[in-house]
C-alpha cells in the first residue's frame, strides 16, 4: 500500500473512532476537547465528516482517543487467569472486532514507516498478523515448526522454552523474506520473548531489517532484553499485564 493510501485510511478510521467516542460512548464535545486539546468546533466538523484531519493530527487524535474508547479495556476484561497462572486467549484472538481494532491500532502506529512484510509464528499469532498485513497492504510470512513439502530451502532458528527443557525450531522458506525487506513482527502475546527473539534472528539471517514489534498483550517487560533491538526500533503493545 502506498504511503498516501495508508495515511488516508488512518485519517478515515480516526474519524470513526471519534464518532464512537461521541455517539456510542456519549462523551460530549466539551469533554473531548479537554482530552484532545482541540476546539469543539473542529471536533464537530471532523465527527460530521465535513473535513478530515491531516495525518499528523489524525495520529495525535488516535493516540488520545484509543486510551478511553476501548481496545485495551476490552482485552483486559477478557483475561482470566487460572490457578496455575495461565489464561485462555481464544476469546481474544477469535474475536473479529478486537482483531480489526488491533489492526487499526497497528496502522495508526506504523503508517508512514517502511514495512514490506508482516512476520509471525504459527499458530495463535496468525489471525492478528493476517489482519495487520491486510491493514498495511503487505504480504504475510509465517514461521512454522515443521518443514513443508515442496519448499527446497529454509531458514531455521532453534530456541529453548524457558524452564521447560524443551527446544523448538522455527522454519521459514528461504525466499519468503528478502534482503531489502523491512519486517514488522506481530504476535498475539509476548510472555518470555523467546519466540519473538527467534523471529528477530530469522529476519537477520535473511539479511533484512526489523521495522518493529506489535502485540496485543505482553507479560511484564523483561522480554525486551532478549530481542536485542536498536533503541529506535518501535515496540507497540496494546496491553501490559503482570505475571500472576
Amino acid at each position: 500500500m502506498s504511503t498516501h493510501a495508508e495515511e488516508l485510511k488512518l485519517r478515515l478510521m480516526t474519524i470513526e473512532l471519534l464518532r464512537t467516542a461521541k455517539y456510542k460512548k456519549n462523551i460530549t464535545y466539551r469533554e473531548l476537547s479537554a482530552k484532545t486539546g482541540l476546539p469543539v468546533t473542529v471536533l464537530s466538523r471532523y465527527a460530521k465528516g465535513h473535513v478530515l484531519p491531516n495525518t499528523a493530527r489524525a495520529k495525535q487524535l488516535w493516540k488520545v482517543l484509543s486510551k478511553f474508547v476501548g481496545l485495551e479495556n476490552e482485552i483486559r476484561s477478557r483475561i482470566k487467569f487460572d490457578e496455575d497462572g495461565y489464561f485462555d486467549n481464544t476469546d481474544i484472538i477469535g474475536d473479529f472486532n478486537i482483531l480489526q481494532q488491533a489492526a487499526n491500532h497497528a496502522l495508526a502506529n506504523f503508517a508512514g514507516k517502511r514495512v514490506t512484510k508482516v512476520f509471525t509464528a504459527a499458530v495463535d499469532g496468525i489471525p492478528l498478523a493476517t489482519m495487520v498485513a491486510n491493514a498495511l497492504g503487505v504480504n504475510l510470512v509465517i514461521a512454522k515448526r515443521t518443514k513443508e513439502v515442496g519448499v527446497k530451502e529454509f531458514l531455521e532458528e532453534t530456541f529453548a522454552l524457558k524452564d521447560s527443557g524443551v527446544t523448538i525450531t522455527l522454519y521459514v522458506p528461504k525466499d519468503a523474506i528478502k534482503k531489502r525487506d523491512s519486517v514488522l513482527i506481530v504476535d498475539d502475546m509476548i510472555k518470555t520473548g523467546e519466540t519473538q527473539a527467534a523471529l528477530v534472528n530469522l529476519v537477520r539471517k535473511a539479511k533484512a531489517e526489523v521495522s518493529g514489534i506489535f502485540s496485543l498483550i505482553a507479560v511484564g517487560d523483561e522480554w525486551r532484553k532478549k530481542l536485542k533491538l536498536p533503541e529506535d526500533c518501535p515496540i507497540e503493545v496494546i496491553t501490559y499485564i503482570k505475571q500472576p
